[in-house]
């Protein structure tokens, strides 16, 4: 493929991905009412990209279970971050890392310490029938491009970059690396073909919009730094109802909760 082609090809996907992460920021947007103003008030949940598809699941039966409702808005924690640090309206962030939300809560913007609800797996993943996804592949002449999420403010494009570097191929396939702005953009390159292979999470793959769509393999944990998912609740001076994103926080570590990260291929804390 040539560079004119290339480019304008990633940058029809670029312009789709961030079509993509507008809508399902905006959508699962459900009102709950104020019992004192009448007002519709969800709880605002930032959302790290890798967990767009699990939090489908968790809001909808936290919903169930309380009749609170959610807005979950989906980027990369870097992105999530700096939005938080300039007032965005988050109640909740559930990032991709800790680092993160160790970040907000020195800051004060965050009202108590981080809590892992949660550990993150890293796969490769292809939608070409004729590769079969594996570390070896990678280097393949059939392999023109490998997408994996930003490492400047994807806590799984970190993770990519490790395991390229672990097998000292950081160098070698330099000029083969296709960068999605979050896991979600990363995502898009992969389905739509853009990349032949591409670095993402397991929950992605194993969550049912997903499963049975192209073949991955699950990338060995310690080569990698544990992707340890970290979650606080927002200080904010005009917090909606604090009591409500503070049951959020303590649903995402209840028997119900773990069971449904446990399915997307999380590994939880007991």
């Amino acid at each position: 493929m040539n560079t004119k082609r290339r480019k304008r090809t990633l940058l029809i996907h670029f312009i789709l991905a961030t079509w993509t992460a507008g809508l399902l920021a905006c959508s699962h947007r459900e009102h709950s009412q104020n019992e004192q103003t009448g007002e519709a008030h969800p709880i605002v949940i930032a959302t790290a990209a890798n967990m767009q598809f699990a939090m489908q699941e968790l809001t909808g039966q936290f919903t169930k279970s309380t009749g609170i409702d959610c807005e979950v808005v989906i980027s990369s924690s870097g992105k999530l971050t700096a939005q938080i640090k300039e007032g965005a309206p988050y109640d909740v962030f559930v990032s991709a890392n800790r680092k993160y939300p160790d970040e907000l809560y020195k800051s004060g913007l965050a009202r108590e310490p981080t809590k892992i609800y949660a550990y993150g797996k890293l796969v490769l993943w292809s939608m070409f029938k004729e590769i079969t996804p594996s570390v070896e592949s990678l280097s393949s002449e059939m392999i023109e491009h490998i997408a994996l999420a930003n490492p400047k403010t994807a806590p799984y494009g970190v993770a990519a970059i490790e395991v390229l570097k672990h097998y000292q191929l950081s160098d070698k396939l330099e000029g083969k690396l296709v960068y999605g702005e979050s896991i979600a953009q990363t995502n898009q390159f992969i389905i739509s073909k853009s990349a032949e292979l591409g670095f993402t999470a397991m929950s992605v793959v194993l969550s049912p919009d997903m499963q049975g769509k192209g073949h991955w393999v699950a990338l060995e944990e310690g080569i990698y730094t544990p992707i340890e998912q970290g979650v606080v609740v927002i200080q904010r001076e005009k917090a909606v109802d604090t009591a409500q994103a503070q049951k959020f926080y303590e649903f995402l570590f209840s028997k119900e909760a773990r069971q449904i990260l446990e399915s997307f291929g999380y590994s939880v804390d007991e």
